[in-house]
């Protein structure tokens, strides 16, 4: 499989935006990522690109999670986006998916936002392809049961 890096590029920035919340380190984290993806061509003749550029993602997040020192909230938090509607909306999915344990949420993320295949979010996290479907139909229960029960 050939990875096309334009269709990757804003994958893999939602998945380092999920996992540090900072866009502007985001960006940073996209680039590098991409970087030394192509400045190595061992994974390139195995076929695993797109497992490569999540390991390599993942791993500069991490790295910068760490880093990151906590920092105060601004008083002012608006950028001129009504985000109160989105909020308002969007609730309900978002207490369910908060209920999911950080790995859940992520596989999710990966899964559906960023249409990674199941077979290399199953080489991702060391599990069989039976037992990743598995995974997310489980998943997806929880969140439906979630979902329904919180608009009754």
């Amino acid at each position: 499989m050939s990875v096309d890096i334009k269709d990757q590029y804003d994958k893999i920035f939602r998945y380092c935006y999920y996992k540090i919340h900072d866009r502007d380190k985001a960006e940073d984290l996209t680039q590098e990522t991409f970087l030394r993806f192509l400045e190595s061509s061992h994974y390139h003749d195995m076929g695993k690109e797109l497992h490569y550029l999540y390991t390599i993602a993942g791993n500069l997040c991490a790295d910068a999670y760490h880093r990151k020192k906590t920092e105060e909230l601004s008083e002012d938090m608006s950028d001129g986006k009504d985000y109160e509607d989105f909020i308002l909306t969007n609730v309900t999915l978002g207490n369910a998916i908060k209920k999911l344990t950080a790995e859940e949420q992520e596989i999710i993320l990966l899964r559906y936002v960023n249409e990674v295949p199941i077979g290399v979010l199953s080489e991702l996290y060391g599990v069989s392809r039976f037992k990743m479907s598995r995974m997310i139909k489980q998943i997806l229960a929880r969140l439906k049961k979630d979902f329904k029960g919180s608009e009754g």
